[in-house]
C-alpha cells in the first residue's frame, strides 16, 4: 500500500468515527451539564466535601473556586513527589528534587503535562496513579467547566450566575471523562498495552547481560492521557513505546481520543445556544486550520531531504516503523493542535518545515480544535474579537448572541489572548540572553549557523509548549536546570490561570446582560461562510502578526538554510 493511500485511509477513518460520535457525544455533554438531577456518587462527594450543589456562583466565586482548587492540587502533588521514597509502590525511587517537583506539579495541574524527567527513572507507580493520573482527570474537567461557564454567560438572560464550579468539576469527571477513559483503556488492552501494578521484571538479553523492563498501569493512564488532552506519559518514549501504543490500530484510537471531546464540544455549544449553525461554523474553522497545518507538515515530511532522509528514502528518523510517516504526522498535528503533549515520534527530528508547522499549530492558540474545554473557550474569545472587528468594519455596535460587545468585554477578550504571546516571547528572549542557560549552548554555533537557528527554535518551542499548556518538546533542549524548571513552570501556571480568569470575567460581563432581540441588516451573523472566514482570518492574523518575526528567526530560516 502506498504511503499516500495509507494516509488517506487513516484520515478517512478518523473523520468517519468523529462524525459518528459528534451528535450523540455533543448532545450528551450538553445534558450532563444542564440536568437538575444529581447521581448518587455525586451526592456522596458533595456531602463529603460539604458542597451545596444547587448554589449558583457569580464569575468571582467561580474563579476563586478554580484558583483555590488548582492551588491546593499543586501543593498536594508537590508533597507526594517529595515524600515518594516513603510511599508504597515507589519502585525504589527517591524523592523528586524540589525544582523538578514544582515544575511537574504545576505541569500536571495546568493540564500541560510537560515532563523534564524520564518517568521510568523518577516516578513510582503510586505517584503516577494517585498524583499524576488523578490530575489528568481533574485538570481536564476544569477546562470543560470553564468552557461551560462561558457558554452560560453567552446564553444568560441577565442572571449573573455561571453555575457551580464544583458540580461542573464532578460531572466532567464522573459523567464524561471516566466512562470514556474506561472504554479507551479496554480497547488499548485488547491491542496489547500493558496494565500492571508491578514495577518491572528482570531478564537476560541476547548479549548475556541482565536487564530490567519497567511495567506499570500504562493502559489506564494512556487512555485518560489522550482523552483529557494531557499528554504526560508513564514512559519517556511516551506514545511511541509499544507498552503504551503497541499497534497501528491503537495509534488510531489514540488520535481519535485526542480529537474526540474538543470536536464534539462544538456540537455541545450549538445545542446549548440553540443554534447548530454556530457550532458548525466553529467546527468548520477548526477543520480548515487543522487541515492546513496537516497538509504542510505531511508534505514537508514526505520529501526525503538531508543525508539521513536521502539515504533511507524517507524521513524515518525519530519515527516508529509500525506507524510510518502518515500516522506520525497525523498524531503530531492532532497533539499540537489540542494542547496534548503526547508524541508517537520525535518532533525534534522533523524536517524544519514540518517542525515549524507543529510549532505554528501551538502558536495559533491551540484552537484547532484545542484542548478539552480550552479549545472551545479560546475560540469563542477569538469569535467575540472577530465580531468586534466586524462591527467596526460596518460601523455598527457589535453583538454576539444578542450581547453587546463593549469596552469592558473586548478588554477581557484581548487580555485573555495576549497572555500566551507575552509569556512565549518574554521567556524565549530572557532565556537566550542568559549565558548560563543549558541546552541552547550545546546547539549554538556562529550567528546564523544551522545549529544556532535550530537551538533558537528549540527554546521557542519550549516556551510555546509551556505557555499553551501543550507539553510536547523538541528533545534536543536540556531543561533540567533550575532556570528552565522555574521559568517554564511559571509560564505553564500563568498560561493556564490568567486566560481562565479573563475568560470567566468576560463570561460574567456577558451573563449580566439581557440579550437584545432586535437586529438589522448590518448586524453580523455569528454563523455561515462570511463569519467563518472572518474568524479564521482573525485567528491567523493574531498569531501571524505576533509570532512571524520569531518564526522567521527559527523554523523558516532553518528551512531556507
Amino acid at each position: 500500500m502506498s504511503p499516500a493511500l495509507a494516509a488517506t485511509l487513516q484520515i478517512a477513518l478518523v473523520v468517519f468515527l468523529l462524525a459518528a460520535a459528534y451528535v450523540p457525544l455533543g448532545d450528551y455533554m450538553a445534558r450532563a451539564y444542564t440536568g437538575d438531577r444529581h447521581l448518587a456518587p455525586e451526592r456522596w462527594i458533595y456531602r463529603l466535601a460539604r458542597i451545596s450543589p444547587d448554589r449558583e456562583q457569580t464569575w468571582v466565586g467561580y474563579t476563586v473556586a478554580v484558583i483555590a482548587f488548582s492551588g491546593v492540587s499543586i501543593v498536594v502533588l508537590y508533597v507526594l513527589q517529595r515524600v515518594q521514597q516513603w510511599l508504597p509502590m515507589s519502585g525504589g525511587h527517591t524523592a523528586v528534587k524540589p525544582a523538578m517537583a514544582f515544575n511537574t506539579a504545576v505541569s500536571f495541574v495546568t493540564n500541560t503535562n510537560w515532563q523534564s524527567y524520564s518517568p521510568e527513572q523518577v516516578m513510582g507507580n503510586l505517584v503516577q496513579m494517585v498524583g499524576l493520573a488523578v490530575q489528568n482527570f481533574v485538570s481536564a474537567a476544569v477546562g470543560l467547566a470553564v468552557a461551560i461557564a462561558l457558554i452560560r454567560g453567552i446564553i444568560s438572560r441577565g442572571d449573573a450566575g455561571l453555575g457551580n464550579f464544583w458540580v461542573d468539576l464532578v460531572r466532567g469527571c464522573l459523567r464524561i471523562l471516566l466512562p470514556l477513559a474506561v472504554i479507551v483503556a479496554v480497547i488499548l488492552l485488547t491491542q496489547g498495552a500493558v496494565q500492571s501494578f508491578h514495577s518491572g521484571f528482570g531478564f537476560t538479553g541476547f548479549d548475556g547481560v541482565d536487564h530490567r523492563s519497567i511495567v506499570g498501569p500504562f493502559a489506564s493512564q494512556e487512555s485518560i492521557k489522550v482523552l483529557g488532552t494531557n499528554g504526560g506519559g508513564t514512559l519517556a518514549a511516551n506514545s511511541a513505546h509499544p507498552f503504551s501504543n503497541p499497534t497501528p490500530l491503537s495509534n488510531i484510537v489514540q488520535i481519535l481520543s485526542i480529537l474526540l471531546i474538543p470536536v464534539a464540544l462544538t456540537r455541545t455549544y450549538g445545542t446549548l445556544v440553540r443554534d447548530q449553525r454556530q457550532g458548525l461554523t466553529l467546527l468548520a474553522v477548526m477543520t480548515v486550520l487543522f487541515g492546513i497545518v496537516l497538509s504542510v507538515a505531511w508534505t514537508a515530511e514526505s520529501k526525503a531531504t538531508g543525508l539521513a532522509g536521502s539515504a533511507a528514502g524517507a524521513m524515518m528518523e525519530g519515527k516508529e516503523q509500525r506507524f510510518g510517516i502518515p500516522a506520525s504526522m497525523l498524531f503530531a498535528v492532532a497533539s499540537t493542535g489540542t494542547s496534548t503533549g503526547a508524541v508517537n515520534s520525535a518532533h525534534d527530528s522533523f524536517s524544519p518545515a514540518a517542525g515549524g508547522a507543529v510549532l505554528w499549530n501551538m502558536l495559533l492558540g491551540e484552537v484547532a480544535p484545542g484542548g478539552v474545554g480550552t479549545g472551545l473557550y479560546g475560540l469563542l474569545v477569538l469569535a467575540i474579537i472577530a465580531v468586534f472587528v466586524g462591527g467596526l468594519l460596518v460601523g455598527r455596535t457589535p453583538l454576539f448572541a444578542g450581547k453587546h460587545i463593549g469596552q469592558r468585554e473586548i478588554t477581557m477578550a484581548v487580555l485573555s489572548i495576549l497572555v500566551m504571546p507575552t509569556l512565549v516571547l518574554t521567556g524565549t528572549a530572557v532565556t537566550l540572553i542568559l549565558p548560563s542557560t543549558s541546552g541552547f549552548q550545546a546547539n549554538s554555533g556562529a550567528a546564523g549557523s544551522p545549529g544556532a537557528i535550530h537551538g533558537f527554535g528549540e527554546v521557542l518551542y519550549a516556551y510555546a509548549s509551556a505557555a499553551n499548556n501543550n507539553g510536547s518538546a523538541f528533545g534536543g533542549l536540556t531543561v533540567t536546570s533550575d532556570w528552565f524548571q522555574t521559568s517554564l513552570g511559571i509560564a505553564m501556571l500563568f498560561g493556564r490561570l490568567l486566560p481562565i480568569i479573563f475568560t470567566l470575567a468576560l463570561a460574567g460581563l456577558l451573563a449580566a446582560q439581557k440579550p437584545r432581540t432586535s437586529t438589522s441588516s448590518a448586524t453580523l451573523p455569528t454563523h455561515g461562510a462570511l463569519y467563518g472566514s472572518l474568524l479564521t482570518g482573525t485567528v491567523v492574523l493574531v498569531a501571524g502578526l505576533t509570532f512571524f518575526p520569531a518564526m522567521a528567526l527559527g523554523p523558516i530560516a532553518e528551512a531556507l538554510t
